[in-house]
């Protein structure tokens, strides 16, 4: 078929891309630098945590939510964008970012594709430079990850592995390069401390132009849709709490105060969080569920995720709560109103819940409130202002991106599989593979 023959080309053009030599790796002179071995230790010990936070946090997570038929797809699609971003930050994503260029207020240059010019006594403040490049790298790959949890069930492995090597480039690096990168949001002082819009606002806009474009699952309404395995996805998502510890406190880049600040400020946000909206799942459903208890805590992480650095722990314990409430009423309300088939609810958790996240970190940031105040002596008005304007051009950005992304894909092979594919399950159509043996193929 003419898509196989589109997939195939873009394999190849992918490794040929990751076989090009590099130049300079080895050679190039730099001086010598005298590392902070416990700022190097701590974050390099972040690393290894966030990892957990994809894999197999997010993958667990995710493929408890899904039904017995598609479980494996879905890890699958986890697993598949950690190791296809990483290797496209590694070939251009790093220096696109972090490099001068001249498009600087938008996106960054070309000194460091392929990661040439960086050596082991390169770095960035006090940390080797792979180190800081290594765990930027993980924010990407989350980032991208979460983005599964919307078209879960119904999307096809190429276009999908298409999709994200398009976003990554049109979306993830321009928004990267303009907050982190020296781009032209950097001077407005967007109280944004941990990627709240980067990756969570970012992540969720895109999950909802997909959810939209792909449309809804075969017998949404009318077929049993309930998560197969609530304790896997109850493993996955304390694997995410853990690893958010490190998400955050490593924002920092160095071990100090402000460091174990920012992981206590993230273990009380998540307790917020899970404690909102089991007291209102509970009021409005009459019980709490485990499974609400766990998308709680992810909702109340989204929420204090730009706002660690800011506010004092109590502060943290309110916005968790806040942000949780915030996201079940989207789940339960705004989802049902516009009809979108978000699968595992993206959008509702982490578009919703970073923007609420963004607000209220400008509310509890007062200094009145045990906050750290406003950058440039600004109000809480003119701060708000800006804020508002970080997150709406987030939005826009996410949305017109991930748009453009899928538009694309679709020129080169169709985004959904066939009906009878969808019906028998991606697992075994998809990958020729089912998660558990039993005597019915293709069961919910």
């Amino acid at each position: 078929m003419a898509y196989h023959r589109h997939i195939v080309l873009f394999s190849h053009a992918f490794l040929i891309s990751v076989l090009l030599p590099t130049m300079g790796n080895a050679s190039t002179a730099q001086p010598d630098h005298a590392y902070n071995l416990a700022d190097t230790t701590f974050v390099a010990t972040c690393s290894f945590v966030v990892m957990l936070m994809l894999l197999p946090g997010l993958a667990l997570f995710y493929g408890g939510m899904a039904r017995s038929k598609n479980v494996l797809s879905v890890l699958t699609q986890v697993f598949s964008s950690g190791v296809f971003i990483i290797a496209l930050w590694m070939i251009a994503g790093y220096s696109l970012i972090f490099c001068k260029g001249p498009w600087q207020p938008v996106v960054g240059g070309f000194d460091k594709v392929f990661l040439q010019g960086i050596t082991v006594e390169s770095a960035v403040g006090s940390l080797p430079e792979y180190l800081y490049c290594l765990f930027m790298a993980l924010f990407a790959t989350i980032t991208i990850g979460i983005i599964v949890g919307a078209v879960a069930e119904r999307m096809r492995f190429g276009a999908f592995i298409i999709f994200i090597s398009l976003w990554f480039f049109i979306d993830y690096i321009p928004m990267a390069h303009m907050a982190w990168g020296g781009g032209w949001i950097a001077p407005l002082d967007i109280l944004d401390f941990a990627g709240g819009n980067v990756v969570h606002l970012n992540a969720g806009m895109a999950g909802l132009v997909a959810a939209i474009m792909l449309g809804k699952r075969q017998g949404l309404g009318t077929t049993n849709m309930a998560p197969h395995d609530v304790s896997m996805t109850y493993t996955g998502g304390c694997l995410l709490f853990v690893g958010w510890l490190a998400f955050c406190g490593g924002c920092n880049y160095a071990i100090s105060g402000l460091s174990i600040l920012l992981m206590l400020n993230t273990l009380i946000g998540g307790a917020g969080g899970a404690i909102g909206w089991c007291f209102a799942e509970w009021r409005y459903h009459g019980r709490p569920s485990t499974l609400g208890i766990i998308s709680g805590t992810i909702a109340g992480l989204v929420g204090i995720t730009p706002a660690c650095g800011y506010v004092a722990p109590m502060a943290a314990l309110a916005i968790g709560i806040i942000t949780s409430i915030a996201c079940l009423w989207s789940v339960n309300n705004l989802k049902k109103r516009f009809g979108f088939d978000d699968a595992f609810d993206v959008f509702s958790i982490h578009g919703v819940g970073a923007a609420a996240g963004g607000l209220l970190t400008v509310i509890f940031a007062a200094s009145l409130l045990g906050g750290t105040g406003y950058p440039q002596d600004r109000n809480i008005w003119e701060q708000m202002g800006i804020q508002i304007l970080g997150i709406s051009f987030s939005m826009l950005i996410s949305a017109v991106a991930t748009y453009l992304s899928l538009a694309l894909t679709r020129r080169v092979c169709p985004l959904r599989v066939e009906e009878d594919e969808e019906a028998l399950g991606l697992d075994l159509g998809s990958h020729g593979e089912v998660a558990y043996h039993t005597d019915r193929i293709g069961s919910d």
